[in-house]
């Protein structure tokens, strides 16, 4: 690339990975390799950090986590939203579901989404759920955690 830059085929060359060699040579231009350590890019991740951590919080969904899938099923409205931190193992919904049709629980919308041994399963009920459901869901094998949102 020097060899180009200086005998004019090349104009410029722009590169976030500099060698002593093209450092200073005329059309380079050379920047750091530091595009997500500027004051920018930092602001701009913990705006990302605080949105995604509020969504989780609040909507129960999951962007960019190291264990876990992305997960969304946008805004929870009335119903109550139930997600489950499981295993990534056979039969889980089935437990899941049979657990709330045994009270009489309908299942307005559900999402399961795997990465690796964890699962990531959400489901909109439209009625509340009773805390002995609760209880019961976290009683089985492999749920890591249950959350009740609403």
């Amino acid at each position: 690339m020097v060899d180009a830059l200086v005998s004019g085929h090349v104009k410029h060359y722009v590169t976030d990975f500099p060698t002593p060699a093209i450092t200073g040579v005329k059309g380079a231009i050379v920047i750091p390799h530091l595009g997500a350590s500027t004051e920018e890019a930092e602001d701009n991740c913990a705006v990302m950090a605080a949105k995604q951590l509020r969504n989780y919080l609040e909507n129960g969904n999951i962007k960019n986590s190291v264990n876990y899938p992305d997960c969304d099923m946008g805004r929870r409205n009335d119903n109550t939203r139930l997600v489950l931190l499981h295993h990534n193992i056979p039969n889980m919904i089935g437990q899941f579901t049979t657990i709330l049709a045994k009270d009489n629980i309908n299942i307005a919308d559900l999402t399961n989404k795997s990465k690796g041994k964890y699962a990531y399963t959400m489901i909109d009920i439209d009625s509340p759920l009773p805390e002995n459901v609760v209880e019961e869901l976290k009683s089985v094998g492999d749920v890591l955690r249950v959350r009740v949102l609403g």
